[in-house]
C-alpha cells in the first residue's frame, strides 16, 4: 500500500512488481499524479492489465475495505527499530509505505490499525531507499516466506 505517492515512475515500477508477484497494490489518495500519466505508464510497461490495483480515497477507507479490514498492517519507516526480516508475514498482511520524499507521518505511524513499525537495514548515514525498491524488497520476502505461491 502506497500512501499518497508522488512520483509516477515509482508507482509504475510497483505496478510491474505486483503483476510479477500476484500481489495487489493499494494506492491511497491524494495521488501526486494521474494514473494515465505517461511516466507511470512507461515505468509499468505493458503490465498494467496484469496487475491488481485498487485506489482508495483515504487511509481509513483503505484499511476498512475488505479484505484489508482484518489484516495486520506493517508501517515502514527508517525510524523503526525492528527489521522487516524479524516478521513472519501472513498472506493478507498490509505493507504500508509513505509518500516520497517524507515517508509516513507520526499520525500514520501511530494509527490504531498499525500492527508494527518496520525498517529495511541500510548502511549508516543513509536517509532512505527508493519507494518502489523498498516495496519490492519486502514484498519478495513476504512472498518467499509463503513459498512463492503461483510462481513458475
Amino acid at each position: 500500500m502506497f500512501l499518497e505517492p508522488r512520483i509516477p515512475p515509482n508507482t509504475g515500477n510497483a505496478i510491474r512488481m505486483v503483476a510479477g508477484t500476484g500481489a495487489t497494490l493499494h494506492l491511497v489518495e491524494p495521488l501526486g499524479f494521474d494514473l494515465s500519466e505517461p511516466k507511470l505508464q512507461r515505468a509499468g510497461l505493458d503490465y498494467h492489465d496484469l496487475a491488481s490495483l485498487v485506489v482508495h480515497p483515504d487511509l481509513d477507507a483503505a484499511l476498512a475495505s475488505p479484505p484489508l479490514a482484518a489484516s495486520r498492517v506493517f508501517a515502514f519507516t527508517a525510524h523503526a527499530t525492528r527489521w522487516y526480516t524479524d516478521v513472519e508475514f501472513q498472506p493478507d498482511d498490509v505493507l504500508l509505505f509513505g509518500p516520497e520524499p517524507t515517508g509516513l507521518s507520526d499520525d500514520v505511524l501511530s494509527h490504531p490499525r498499525v500492527t508494527d513499525r518496520l525498517r529495511i537495514p541500510m548502511v549508516g548515514g543513509r536517509r532512505s531507499l527508493n519507494l518502489s525498491n523498498s516495496a519490492a524488497v519486502v514484498t519478495y520476502e513476504a512472498w518467499r516466506q509463503q513459498g512463492f505461491p503461483g510462481a513458475e
